[in-house]
């Protein structure tokens, strides 16, 4: 079996304790334990410029870290706590060296974790931990798309979370629509469409928040294309002025997106003014420069990487390039510790130590350590091959999915195929204790499954194939380019999160062999130097299919089924089912809810029955 070797290839890293005898810390906490593997140390010390940017991005409620001992989960152990002790010591660190550090996020606070979507009915997603982020002294936010998915989370975020950064929280081309003071509805920013300050070394810097082109947004919100917001008076207005550097954020990818747009229009009216970038959404470590005097980066997703930016603008003409450099930093204490030179005995900060007994308290507020059962292996996403019996996909439509939808239901004894959106899984299961925060980690949604009834089972059969649109000439297809970019608009970045794992994967062969190093992310991006802080070898990595369903029954063509599905491919399935026949036409009309049971409660269910 591929994943026989992996904890021999780790034994033989070259690490140090994360966790030593000088460490004060109580272990009273097992979702806060620190790991009881060894991490690697960083390669070599941050390069300090005359500014420096610490960066965030698609947090997605990960502020407990990652606490699971499978690899590469302890690359990322941090918590938000340690996070902030992280920064108060960068922070003294510049001042030390008497230059400017900032500290921004681009985006995606909500949708992750137990921490953000575990309320209890009738809350709101994400609006308690929102408040830890709060706590950190970040200078810049940017709206996500998943801030605008639910009418009410970008409300509370409006009425809530953007009020405390003080006009700092950017959202340059989405609007919320809500009540002025005479009662009408008036379409507002949600944020600020920009902002103009100046840094602790007196830099004057000009900022806007971008999302990219997003389609999937809630009634009630608005998110204008890239393209006409450059074309606005208030973005020339924004852009007249000459700054000593434009700090741009947003929710936006930094390769194969619209950030070239907002770069060319500021370029038209200042064709030499530093910029520094840094976008999201993608989920991918990467980092590109437009021209020799511009720098943008992307830092990862769920709290696994913190970005690093350093530029040298005194005394460089505006003729001359500038010394960019960048960095990927694996988010956990050995990291932090090794570039603030602190130890476990002084790395913590009252403030750090703070925010991170609020989020356990949090967590048991929500009962996130409920335990459903024991996972007896771990379960992959994309590192093992779908179908087999170490994918949480496989582990998803062929088991979890036909005994959870079917509890209590009048119709389980009638045949069924089950299809959802391999989109759904986001995360990896792992073996041990499965709680209520690794049910909400793993699959978060909250969709609901509904279903045609009598269906004969050879149409039905061929729906998951057709949604799949078998065949390589298919996937070089316009149309099928088409459907992606379609995906991709509606906020899916599942297909190009996958991508740059399986280009990782190509690439990796000759690192997989070196037992020195542990699991984790292997990056290769367009900008000079290496960017990852610790290096890396890269997880296996197995495509799989677009849309996933379980195993179909044993019955004749002419058998009438329940073709049942997740509601967030209703249209695309519809559209599917009247392709494939020519009897009826399907509509709306026609989907039936198939059981109260929601996705974020489908493993869960699963555990509980056999896991136990």
């Amino acid at each position: 079996m591929r994943f026989a070797g992996w904890a021999t290839l780790l034994a033989a890293a070259s690490v140090v304790s994360a966790c030593g005898d000088d460490h004060d810390h109580a272990h009273e906490h097992q979702r806060r334990a620190f790991p009881s593997t060894q991490l690697p140390i960083p390669s070599r010390p941050l390069v300090w410029g005359d500014v420096n940017v610490i960066a965030t991005t698609d947090t997605h409620g990960w502020l407990l870290g990652h606490q699971k001992t499978s690899w590469p989960e302890p690359n990322y152990s941090g918590d938000l706590g340690d996070f902030y002790s992280f920064v108060a010591h960068m922070k003294e660190l510049a001042l030390e060296k008497d230059v400017d550090l900032i500290l921004v996020d681009s985006g995606d606070v909500h949708d992750g974790t137990g921490l953000s979507d575990g309320f209890p009915a009738g809350g709101v997603d994400a609006h308690d931990s929102n408040k830890f982020l709060l706590d950190l002294p970040y200078d810049l936010m940017a709206i996500g798309n998943h801030e605008l998915y639910i009418y009410a989370n970008t409300f509370d975020m409006y009425t809530n979370f953007v009020p405390h950064l003080n006009g700092r929280y950017l959202s340059s081309n989405v609007n919320i629509t809500v009540f002025n003071k005479f009662g009408e509805p008036e379409s507002v920013p949600v944020g600020s469409r920009s902002v103009k300050f100046k840094t602790r070394k007196g830099r004057s810097v000009t900022s806007v928040g971008v999302l990219y082109d997003f389609t999937g947004n809630d009634v009630n919100t608005t998110v204008q294309p890239v393209a006409e917001m450059v074309k606005e008076e208030w973005f020339a207005e924004a852009i007249k002025e000459e700054p000593d550097f434009f700090l741009l954020i947003g929710h936006m990818p930094v390769s194969n997106d619209n950030w070239p747009t907002v770069f060319n229009a500021i370029r038209a009216v200042h064709p030499t003014t530093p910029m520094l970038i840094f976008g999201g959404h993608t989920h991918i470590r990467d980092c590109v420069q437009y021209d020799g005097r511009t720098m943008a980066l992307e830092s990862g997703r769920y709290m696994e990487t913190i970005g690093w930016m350093s530029a040298n603008l005194d005394g460089v003409s505006k003729h001359e390039n500038i010394s960019f450099t960048r960095r990927y930093l694996d988010q956990n204490r050995v990291t932090y510790e090794y570039h603030t030179t602190t130890s476990n005995r002084s790395f913590d900060t009252l403030e750090g130590k703070t925010i991170t007994e609020g989020m356990l308290q949090l967590a048991d507020k929500f009962d996130l350590s409920f335990q459903y059962g024991v996972a007896p292996q771990d379960y992959f996403l994309d590192a093992a091959p779908y179908p087999s019996n170490s994918s949480v996909l496989t582990l998803l439509v062929a088991e979890a999915m036909p005994y959870s939808l079917t509890i209590n239901n009048t119709r389980i004894d009638i045949p069924n195929i089950m299809i959802t959106n391999s989109g759904e899984e986001r995360f990896d299961l792992y073996s041990g204790p499965f709680t209520k925060n690794d049910q909400l980690t793993t699959l978060p949604f909250a969709d609901a499954f509904v279903y045609i009834p009598n269906i004969a089972f050879s149409v039905a059969n061929q729906v998951l194939p057709s949604l799949n649109h078998q065949g390589a000439d298919e996937k070089r297809s316009m149309e099928y380019v088409e459907r992606e970019m379609e995906k991709y608009a509606r906020g899916e970045v599942g297909m190009r999160y996958r991508r740059w794992l399986q280009e990782m994967d190509r690439r990796g062969a000759e690192k997989r062999a070196a037992a020195n190093l542990t699991l984790g992310y292997v990056t290769h991006d367009s900008c000079p130097g290496v960017g990852d802080d610790v290096a890396h070898s890269p997880q296996p990595f197995f495509d799989a299919p677009d849309f996933i369903g379980s195993n179909p029954p044993s019955v004749s063509d002419d058998t009438p089924v329940d073709l049942v599905f997740i509601n967030f491919i209703q249209d695309q399935l519809l559209e599917v089912l009247n392709s494939v026949q020519s009897t009826k036409n399907y509509t709306d009309a026609d989907v039936l809810s198939y059981t109260p049971t929601l996705a974020n409660a489908v493993l869960g269910l699963y555990a509980q029955k056999f896991w136990n």
